[in-house]
């Protein structure tokens, strides 16, 4: 008798544990604003999106600037619309003209700020680009973004990438370049040619965007479980006492 009333005991301990934990593996899923899909050809145009999830349960996310890398302005930056927001793009003046494609080109958009919309809380929302031409003489594009919430909250998506591969605490989006031609990077990670047509961005992006929807997806059911399994925990526990005090 003794044993079993001992091990009941333990059950809200085990079902607190196992809720934490699986709650430690669900947070990654809503991480931080990211460019998707992550990564394009040098040299090329590509259609990404800055993927926005809402972090918090009791705020909307009203506000979206990005900021774009001002040492590697791009010729070309268009905006697809987003359903209920409203979208402001500014451009600057630039140090050194680009040549491209025979023309020369003085300025560069330098900032994009959405506006007008909602992200609820448990939502996230693509905000999609077409960028080109990617510069060639880097390995990657660092985007600073700061997101509004409703609350007059801002979260500052600014922060470097560590040494040794460790995460920032706010990361800045990041759109890795791969070399001209390497086609299963591209593959994978939607490259586009330089003549502006999407050959792979679209169908890898719809892929990316499935994948990340089932890890959200994923990550909330394991989120419940977590908490009712450590729910079950706790009840079982005061039963167990209440019928030792009996």
């Amino acid at each position: 008798m003794n044993t079993s009333l001992g091990r009941l005991r333990r059950l809200p301990v085990i079902g607190g544990v196992t809720a934490g934990a699986v709650l430690l593996l669900a947070g990654p899923a809503f991480a931080h604003v990211s460019v998707q899909p992550g990564t394009a050809e040098k040299g090329g145009y590509s259609t990404i999106a800055f993927k926005v999830p809402n972090e918090k349960n009791d705020a909307s996310t009203v506000k979206l600037e990005v900021t774009l890398d001002p040492k590697h302005p791009l010729s070309s930056v268009t905006v697809q619309p987003v359903p209920g927001w409203d979208v402001k793009v500014e451009k600057s003046k630039l140090d050194k003209p680009l040549q491209t494609h025979g023309k020369t080109i003085d300025e560069a958009v330098s900032k994009i700020t959405w506006t007008g919309g909602k992200i609820e809380p448990g939502q996230f929302q693509q905000f999609p680009l077409s960028v080109g031409q990617l510069p060639t003489d880097v390995d990657e594009l660092v985007f600073k973004a700061l997101q509004t919430y409703s609350d007059d909250d801002v979260v500052r998506w600014i922060d470097p990438s560590k040494p040794g591969g460790e995460e920032a605490e706010h990361p800045a989006p990041v759109l890795k370049l791969v070399a001209k031609g390497d086609k299963d990077k591209a593959a994978d990670k939607g490259g586009q040619s330089a003549d502006g047509k999407d050959t792979r961005a679209a169908a890898s992006s719809a892929s990316s965007g499935k994948s990340e929807d089932s890890s959200d997806t994923t990550a909330r059911v394991l989120g419940v479980v977590g908490i009712v399994v450590g729910i079950a925990g706790v009840a079982f526990g005061v039963l167990a006492g209440r019928r030792r005090s009996a």
